[in-house]
C-alpha cells in the first residue's frame, strides 16, 4: 500500500484516484473546484478543496510523506507546472505528471517531475498502431526501443515449436505467452508448439516486431 498525493480531479484524475482507490493505496485528493471533490469523497481517503499553487498550502500536507505525488492537471498549464515545480522544492520523494502536449511535456521534466505521462499521445500511439494492422491485436511500448505485442500467429509459425524455428536468433524476438481460445499460457519453452488460429505476445525492439507483422 502506497500513500499517494493527487493534485487535479478532472476525468483523468478521478479515473486515477479510484483505481488507486482499489488498489488499497491511501489517496489524498485535492483541486480548487469543490463540485469535482464532492465527485472523490466516497472512495479517496481524504479530499480537500485548494489551491495546489499555494506554497503555503503544500508545505502544511508534508509532501516529503507521501510515496508519490501525482499531477493530474491537464488543462491549466501554469498550474501545472507551477505544482510541480512547489513539489520538487518541497522535497517530494516522487513526482508523476501529466502532460498536455509536448512542449508541455518537456518543461514538466525541467519542473522537476520524474515521470511526465501524456495519455493523448499515449492513447493515439496504442489507435494508430492496433487498428493500422489487421495482425497486431494489442501493443505495450516499454521503451522508446522496446515493446510487448499481441499478433496473429505468422502463417509460417503455425504447426512448428519454439526451438525448431529458433525464434530469439532468427528473428531476435522472445515469445512470452500463446493465447488459444482466449486461453493465455506463459510456460514457454522449446517444446512449445504453436498452432493455426493462435494468438502470440513478443517481447523486442519495435522495428524487430514490425519486421514481422510486416511479413504477413
Amino acid at each position: 500500500m502506497k500513500s499517494v498525493l493527487l493534485i487535479g480531479l478532472g476525468r483523468y484524475g478521478r479515473h486515477v484516484a479510484r483505481k488507486l482507490c482499489e488498489q488499497g493505496n491511501e489517496v489524498l485528493a485535492v483541486d480548487k473546484n469543490e463540485e469535482l471533490v464532492n465527485q472523490v469523497l466516497s472512495f479517496v481517503t481524504n479530499a480537500l478543496i485548494a489551491d495546489s499553487t499555494d506554497q503555503n498550502f503544500l508545505a502544511s500536507l508534508g509532501v516529503r510523506n507521501f510515496d508519490v505525488a501525482i499531477v493530474a492537471i491537464g488543462d491549466d498549464f501554469q498550474s501545472s507546472l507551477e505544482t510541480t515545480l512547489q513539489l520538487k522544492e518541497l522535497g517530494a520523494r516522487q513526482i508523476v505528471a501529466r502532460a498536455a502536449s509536448s512542449i508541455h511535456e518537456k518543461i514538466l521534466f525541467k519542473s522537476g517531475a520524474d515521470e511526465v505521462v501524456y495519455p493523448e499521445k499515449q492513447l493515439a500511439l496504442w489507435t494508430a498502431m492496433r487498428y493500422g494492422s489487421d495482425h497486431l491485436l494489442d501493443y505495450f511500448a516499454l521503451s522508446s526501443r522496446y515493446g510487448v505485442y499481441e499478433v496473429t500467429m505468422p502463417t509460417n509459425w503455425a504447426g512448428h515449436t519454439v526451438g525448431e524455428l529458433d525464434i530469439r536468433r532468427n528473428y531476435h524476438v522472445n515469445v512470452l505467452g500463446v493465447r488459444l481460445g482466449g486461453h493465455l499460457t506463459v510456460d514457454i519453452t522449446p517444446k512449445t508448439k504453436l498452432q493455426e488460429g493462435d494468438t502470440v505476445l513478443i517481447l523486442g525492439k519495435h522495428d524487430n516486431i514490425e519486421a514481422i507483422i510486416g511479413k504477413f
